[in-house]
């Protein structure tokens, strides 16, 4: 029996994912859907493209019917950091996650955070995830112990496997559901058909009760793969078919939730966890017209394609221009699900739903968001403008082609430079000499941001900086 009948099977026999309500369960706030692209570009989908050689007519309904945020930020512009941000409401740096968690890492999220799975069990939610996870592949780190009742899908990147192109460097790569290894190098082809289906049946299977469904595609990351559905079907190659793959996985999730009647019961948010991986080529996406990629806080880096949807609630063909990140998330759907956070352990996220709901006169809640990359206070922004901080950096000069990357020029050097992303959205012209009052305030926020997180560049340790779990030695 081909592993790909075996994966069919176990999906068909699992329309289980339904837990019993708790006796505390609070349908009052909406369901919550999470979609988590990997390396998904600023410009690689319909309403923040044009797209070059294949559609997302499903992305482009979904903003055509919701928001579109211009101006939407992650944390840091690597996996693990990147998630452990959305999914704790924390800067990274905060909670002790940074980079890329590797098979070789022992630590993970703590158990002491609170994650978005958690805030939802608070409500008496349902709740699952299909994907990538990457915040630590031990038992004790694994989605079920963090809020998930159920959890299929890869512990960290796809490309941590023996099919690497840098031969040798990873073990087999596990696919796992809920604490169980049942396959080892998957067809990863099926991925997100895999992930769809399982996100549709929990769709169906809870649609008398609340639900937090977190879906985190391991596509757009290298190696790319396409189902038969969409091999070989765009002009734009194999890139195009993994996108048009992608938004077909989100018209199966739209098309359940209106099935089932659930639309207006239902708030999405369809984001990435960081810029495009660039090097890779015909295999990477686009950051349109922002600079640079994954690797840095240039905005091709951190800065992503955002659409959040909730019919009748948020109001169709909107946007939103004001600055927000993926720490907001766990603290607007807290407050919507009317659940208290806890108060000594303190996060960076605000509540915007101001801004979802075009509020008038909503403005951003943070005066600032700080933008580090591993230890590195490497920018700040505030309004329309950014500084950026004398650091060294990755740029892409060259580009590979089919699965081979490219070198990438390390040690570049920037100097404090100010942009105002408003007039200059690729960050081109250097204006701190002409504004510097704005440098000046701007200084003074990562002097705050040090202060509690620290500042490697300035060799500075924050005040407010927690552990990631450990495993015991």
């Amino acid at each position: 029996m081909s592993f790909r009948i075996v994966l069919s099977s176990l999906a068909l026999c699992s329309a289980l994912f339904f837990v019993p309500a708790s006796s505390s369960a609070a349908a009052a706030g909406p369901n919550v859907v999470v979609i988590f692209c990997d390396d998904l570009g600023y410009a690689d989908i319909g309403p923040f493209g044009p797209t070059q050689g294949y559609a997302t007519p499903n992305l482009d309904r979904m903003a055509a019917e919701g928001m579109k945020f211009t101006d939407f930020y992650v944390a840091q512009a690597v996996c693990s950091a990147s998630r452990a941000a959305l999914l704790t409401g924390c800067y990274s740096n905060r909670v002790g996650i940074l980079g890329a968690l590797g098979p070789q890492s022992t630590n993970g999220i703590n158990d002491d955070e609170t994650t978005l799975g958690e805030v939802a069990k608070r409500a008496g939610y349902a709740t699952a995830i299909y994907g990538k996870w990457h915040l630590g592949h031990h038992p004790r780190y694994l989605p079920g112990r963090h809020g998930f009742d159920d959890y299929f899908g890869l512990p960290y990147s796809n490309d941590m496997w023996p099919n690497h192109p840098q031969k040798g460097a990873f073990p087999d790569l596990p696919l796992i559901e809920g604490e169980k290894t049942i396959a080892l190098n998957p067809d990863q082809t099926q991925l997100t058909t895999w992930y769809t289906e399982r996100a549709v049946k929990f769709i169906d299977a809870n649609k008398e009760r609340p639900f937090l469904l977190y879906v985190p595609h391991s596509m757009p990351h290298v190696p790319i793969f396409a189902s038969d559905k969409y091999a070989g079907k765009t002009e734009r190659g194999l890139f195009g078919d993994v996108i048009s793959e992608i938004d077909w996985s989100v018209g199966e999730i739209l098309s359940a939730l209106n099935r089932n009647g659930l639309d207006d019961k239902t708030l999405v948010v369809f984001t990435s966890d960081n810029g495009p991986w660039l090097n890779y080529g015909n295999h990477a996406g686009s950051a349109g017209p922002l600079r640079e990629g994954k690797g840095g806080m240039w905005d091709g880096g951190c800065r992503v394609p955002c659409v959040m949807r909730w019919p009748g609630k948020i109001p169709a063909a909107s946007v939103c221009n004001e600055p927000a990140m993926t720490i907001d998330v766990l603290p607007t759907v807290a407050k919507l699900l009317g659940v208290t956070l806890d108060s000594d352990r303190p996060i960076d996220g605000l509540d915007i739903a101001p801004l979802m709901f075009a509020t008038p006169g909503a403005k951003s809640p943070h005066e600032a968001l700080w933008l580090y990359y591993g230890q590195e206070l490497q920018a700040i922004r505030s309004g329309p403008w950014k500084l950026v901080f004398p650091h060294k950096y990755r740029h892409y000069d060259e580009r590979g082609a089919d699965g081979r990357p490219a070198p990438t020029k390390q040690g570049v050097v920037a100097e404090l430079e100010l942009y105002n992303l408003k007039d200059d959205i690729g960050e081109t012209k250097n204006v701190a000499a002409e504004h510097p009052d704005v440098v000046a305030q701007l200084q003074r926020h990562a002097e705050a941001a040090r202060a509690e997180l620290g500042d490697s560049l300035q060799k500075r340790v924050g005040k407010g900086n927690r552990k990631s779990g450990q495993l015991k030695s």
